[in-house]
């Protein structure tokens, strides 16, 4: 994430929280919550938009017998998210052998190093129900053995049966394997419920809060580029409008793809909405490059008094601005900012 900086082709990175990854969970490795009576009540009493049955047909199956769940896994849904990609491709970039599985942030990296958007899934049962719903594959993460001596797996879900109490996977070696939702639960639990889906861009999953999506635009981002990510930015913006950092990773990447009124459009809004010093800061830049120089200045002033008042960080960036649009920073202290 980025605030603009001098002439518009220099940036300087905006604060490391912005772009951090500490939304994903380490420390498990895969291949080698509800409790039952809330099963029992879901499938009972379903919410009512949710179709008691699902069957995604032509979600690819790539079989393995033996520790590389991981990538077969997730060239499988990969190539429903049509980006096909076969598990030899993807090994080297997940699969540990010292580990003899595959860790789940790698598990995303290289999902988006592919193109997809790759977001953790809330850790409930609803959410992989519905991402099935919406015609998304779920890709799991279970416990075959016992906690204290855990055999990691990762599985496909690819259907479910609210009525025979049943999910139907790919796994291991056998596709549209059909498991109980008590035994799916009870082993998908001791990972603490870790799901992820891949998706398109543009598409956003089912179920997904806006921390997950906008860490996975970030990294998607880093992967293959600005323009890779600008349209999930797009979609998320429409999801949660009034999201700092969804709102900034827009503008920066209509910014970075050459959209500089669009830029300025999505900078305004995260600006007046947050009161936000880089998004002023963003904007001052975007106005003088669109030969709004009034406009730049006012922009400008309102993004020095918010760094003076709550945002220090971007003091230095944004004393720069001023002086590059000719005005004093010593002077704007005390003056009174243009609604």
């Amino acid at each position: 994430m980025q605030v603009l900086k001098g002439p518009v082709s220099r940036r300087r990175r905006l604060l490391a929280w912005l772009a951090g990854s500490a939304w994903v969970s380490a420390g498990l490795t895969g291949c080698a919550s509800l409790d039952a009576p809330s099963i029992t009540a879901l499938q009972a009493r379903p919410p009512a938009d949710l179709p008691r049955q699902v069957l995604l047909r032509g979600v690819p199956f790539f079989p393995d017998e033996g520790t590389l769940c991981g990538p077969a896994t997730l060239a499988s849904v990969l190539g429903a998210a049509g980006r096909p990609v076969l598990p030899e491709t993807l090994t080297p970039q997940v699969y540990l052998p010292g580990r003899e599985g595959s860790l789940q942030p790698e598990m995303l990296a290289a999902a988006a190093r592919q193109g997809a958007l790759a977001v953790q899934l809330p850790p409930r049962l609803e959410a992989v129900l519905r991402t099935l719903a919406a015609g998304q594959p779920a890709l799991v993460l279970v416990n075959l053995s016992l906690p204290i001596w855990p055999r990691w797996h990762y599985a496909v879900v690819v259907g479910y049966d609210l009525d025979q109490g049943e999910v139907h996977l790919h796994s291991g070696t056998q596709g549209d394997a059909r498991w109980s939702l008590q035994t799916f639960e009870h082993t998908w639990a001791r990972s603490e419920h870790w799901a992820m889906v891949a998706n398109p861009p543009d598409r956003l999953p089912a179920m997904a809060d806006a921390t997950a999506v906008q860490e996975s635009l970030l990294s998607l981002e880093r992967a293959r580029g600005a323009a890779a990510a600008r349209p999930g930015w797009e979609a998320a913006a429409q999801r949660w409008p009034d999201a700092l950092v969804i709102g900034m990773g827009l503008g920066n990447s209509r910014y970075a793809t050459g959209d500089l009124p669009g830029a300025a459009q999505a900078f305004e809004q995260v600006a007046r909405t947050h009161d936000s010093a880089a998004a002023w800061n963003n904007l001052a830049e975007l106005r003088r490059a669109l030969g709004q120089p009034d406009a730049a200045r006012e922009a400008a002033r309102r993004a020095w008094q918010r760094a003076l008042s709550a945002e220090p960080a971007f003091q230095p960036a944004v004393r720069d601005t001023l002086r590059e649009l000719g005005l004093s920073p010593d002077t704007l202290a005390a003056t009174p900012a243009a609604p």
